[in-house]
């Protein structure tokens, strides 16, 4: 059964990551994605949009999937974190992608639950962390 990282290793995530791909970001500044991925952007992490149907949000051009996102790093840096806004029935594909490029953390939002495919992430050596928002985590470090 799946459960979330103790609060430390979540803590310890927020301060060492620096790039944070945000699935299923939104330009629309009303939408939950929008203002977490602005509010990331003020606490000094760099966003990269992934979604397929916009060209930008906040100032980053999309990508349309994560291996498209993980071409946008300079060499030497990664994605820290994929953080997920997207319906829970589409966590497993993007769990797979998180596993075949090798990427350490994902963040599903409040609400994205998926219990055995974030299991699944974690059994692959991925720091998972399901129904929390990024945003007010990162708040508290505060």
């Amino acid at each position: 059964m799946f459960s979330n990282p103790p609060r430390g290793e979540i803590d310890r995530l927020l301060k060492g990551a620096r790039t944070i791909a945000v699935i299923g970001l939104s330009g629309d500044p009303a939408r939950p994605s929008h203002s977490v991925a602005r509010a990331l952007k003020g606490f000094g992490y760099r966003v990269i949009p992934v979604n397929p149907r916009v060209r930008g949000v906040l100032g980053e051009p999309a990508a349309a999937d994560l291996a498209e996102a993980l071409g946008r790093v300079a060499p030497g840096e990664q994605i820290d974190i994929v953080d997920v806004f997207r319906r829970p029935e589409h966590v497993a594909g993007i769990v797979a992608d998180c596993i075949r490029l090798k990427l350490p953390a994902l963040w599903l939002q409040e609400g994205v639950i998926d219990a055995r495919s974030a299991e699944r992430a974690r059994e692959a050596g991925i720091l998972t962390v399901m129904d929390r928002c990024i945003q007010r985590d990162r708040a508290a470090l505060q």
